[in-house]
């Protein structure tokens, strides 16, 4: 079996924020908070977060904080609740989330929800499971749930729930692996796992490991590095982990690495980027790769900081 670089990777990690004219950096300006969340992550479930300057990502991210309380994902973007996370969950990396005004940021969380109990991303109302497990997830971690309608939330995902067991974007929508993660991350967080029908879903989540050890997000698609995440950390969060060939596993995503110059792309061969680098290093986590720290399956960061967050209260 192959072994992480995490030397390499490390150093691509920390080699992509300061190329800001490259592809790559350019294509990700939108995004930059989510990108910073991924890149942070990573480094710090392999011991290198110490390679960043703390005060100036602080600085940077809390610039990137619009008056109604959300974040956008750069410097004077509109706020969404996709960055608004990766906000929080950067800061927490670093031990920062005082330096939030907890009540402005779960206000603005809270008034995304809608009366059905689904959450709308931003101010334009798009709607969609992911918005729910973020909402959910931002809110847990401020400490601040008390703000919305837990029981609204948990009932409309559960009416996204299909009959193979899995969850869409929306009610009727299609069972995806991306959503399936949302929707059990959600329940998990908010004590409601007995919605789901373990058996079922487990079995559909297993089905998604192909020939070549990979996982696929829905049938008939491609093995990609980032269901190495959204997959394996639903099979453990519903405990059938067990169904699945996590040797074959760990060996796809170690065949996605560029050896020489570090990241992980989305299957073998492919361009490298900060997205897979972190998908796969955290599914590696999960799957208890020597000299990784433990991940949270649920919050999708380092079981060290989820413990301060909720040791602290």
């Amino acid at each position: 079996m192959g072994e992480l670089n995490i030397e390499n990777h490390a150093r691509y990690i920390l080699s992509v924020e300061k190329k800001k004219d490259s592809f790559e950096s350019v294509v990700m300006e939108h995004l930059r908070l989510n990108g910073a969340y991924w890149g942070l992550t990573t480094l710090d479930i392999m011991g290198k977060l110490d390679a960043v300057d703390q005060d100036e990502v602080v600085s940077w991210v809390m610039q990137c904080q619009d008056e109604s309380g959300g974040f956008g994902g750069n410097i004077g973007h509109d706020p969404h609740i996709l960055y608004t996370l990766s906000a929080i969950q950067v800061l927490a990396l670093f031990d920062k989330i005082d330096v939030l005004e907890t009540e402005k940021v779960s206000n603005y969380i809270a008034g995304l929800q809608n009366e059905d109990g689904s959450f709308s991303g931003d101010m334009w109302g798009e709607v969609d499971t992911r918005f729910s497990y973020i909402s959910l997830c931002s809110l847990a971690l401020l400490h601040r749930l008390d703000k919305i309608n837990v029981e609204a939330a948990v009932k409309y995902i559960v009416s996204c729930k299909n009959l193979d067991g899995g969850f869409g974007c929306t009610p009727g929508a299609e069972s995806h692996a991306g959503q399936i993660f949302c929707c059990v991350g959600a329940l998990a967080i908010t004590g409601a796992l007995h919605h789901i029908d373990k058996d079922l879903l487990g079995w559909w989540l297993c089905e998604r490991q192909v020939i070549t050890g990979g996982l696929n997000g829905r049938p008939e698609k491609l093995p990609d590095v980032c269901y190495s995440w959204w997959v394996l950390s639903s099979l453990i969060m519903i405990d059938r982990v067990h169904w699945i060939d996590k040797k074959k596993l760990v060996q796809f995503i170690l065949d996605c690495q560029d050896k020489e110059n570090g990241g992980i792309s989305d299957r073998p061969d492919d361009a490298v980027d900060v997205f897979h680098t972190y998908f796969g290093v955290a599914g590696l986590s999960l799957l208890e790769y020597p000299g990784l720290k433990p991940i949270d399956p649920a919050y999708a960061l380092p079981v060290d900081v989820v413990n301060r967050i909720f040791l602290r209260r």
